[in-house]
């Protein structure tokens, strides 16, 4: 039977070959690196009391707040070119022209017309039709707009400002704000004589004559138009109170650009002699002898209606008088005596 004593010695003999066999941990690295040590960096001094920090937890004095980062800005994108799409302008134009027999406004020499593009405000300008029909437009230069309408401009721009690339899609707005290419003339006895322009719209003789203040009192009855037609004046004479009596206003003629209107003096007969009220009358349609004398207040006690007599103009400018009877027709410059009576 082993005892203790020699179980002691054995555990105590395989401790010491355990040691003499393996080395400790230390012992197998051949040159162990010497471990390095950061030097401790004392606290930096404050300048001031503004730059003193509260310790954690101190609530007598707030920390000084973080100061904002400072924003970084988007770097700049390039502009993206808009591609060019050719648009022929000559189609566009063509394609937007009114319908035959339409009475559409008609661009010409003179208006002022105002330009404007949606969304495009540098592209706003006022401009005037030249004498060759063009207007200047901001990076278009000269556009020929002439003899075409309001519509067939707004396309012609439109299609050049994507066909050169600087509108993807331009919406272009034209208002002629100064209506100056269509001239007209009145003259004669009416309120206001002058040149009128005509705007968009149909116009009538008595649509002008309105523009003009209308006709004055001594005016005649029968006004005069002249147009010229392929270089030749050709003349119409337009009665305008029978046109209202009849109330056919076909014969109220279509006034266009280029017209001349003339409203004459009203044609008079003069009276003189022994009459309450002498002098020169109108003339008015089918006006007898006997009228004529009561428009002049009648004969005085003085004068009598025998032997009157009437001074009148031939076809050759000649006068001649003749005596007249009550029921004869006054004409146009006639000049009526009434005698003195002998008894």
């Amino acid at each position: 039977m082993i005892s203790r004593t020699t179980i002691l010695h054995t555990l105590a003999l395989a401790t010491a070959l355990s040691l003499v066999i393996v080395p400790p941990a230390d012992a197998q690295q051949p040159n162990p690196k010497p471990k390095t040590t950061k030097p401790i960096t004392p606290p930096a001094t404050p300048n001031s009391e503004s730059e003193v920090v509260a310790p954690p937890g101190d609530l007598t004095t707030p920390a000084a707040p973080a100061a904002p980062k400072p924003a970084t800005a988007a770097p700049p994108r390039a502009p993206v070119p808009v591609p060019p799409v050719y648009v022929d302008d000559t189609k566009a134009w063509e394609a937007a022209a009114p319908p035959l027999g339409s009475n559409s406004y008609t661009l010409g020499t003179g208006d002022v017309v105002r330009i404007s593009v949606f969304q495009q405000p540098d592209m706003a300008t006022e401009t005037r039709v030249s004498e060759t029909g063009a207007i200047t437009i901001p990076l278009l230069g000269s556009v020929a707009v002439g003899g075409g309408t309001v519509k067939q401009a707004e396309v012609r721009i439109a299609a050049q400002l994507r066909s050169r690339g600087f509108v993807r899609d331009p919406q272009v707005n034209v208002t002629v704000m100064q209506f100056k290419s269509k001239q007209i003339s009145v003259l004669g006895y009416v309120s206001r004589p002058g040149r009128f322009a005509l705007e968009e719209g149909v116009y009538r003789l008595t649509d002008v004559l309105a523009l003009a203040g209308g006709a004055l009192g001594d005016s005649a009855d029968v006004v005069t138009l002249v147009r010229v037609v392929d270089g030749k004046s050709q003349r119409y004479d337009v009665d305008v109170p029978a046109l209202f009596k009849s109330g056919d206003f076909s014969t109220n003629p279509e006034i266009v650009s280029g017209d001349s209107i003339y409203v004459a003096r009203a044609p008079t007969f003069y009276i003189y002699g022994e009459v309450n009220r002498p002098g020169v009358y109108r003339l008015e349609k089918d006006l007898t002898l006997m009228q004529a004398l009561s428009m002049g207040g009648g004969i005085t006690l003085r004068g009598t209606e025998k032997n009157i007599q009437i001074r009148r103009r031939d076809a050759t400018g000649k006068y001649t008088t003749a005596s007249g009877a009550l029921t004869d027709s006054v004409q146009s410059n006639d000049v009526i005596f009434v005698r003195e009576s002998l008894f």
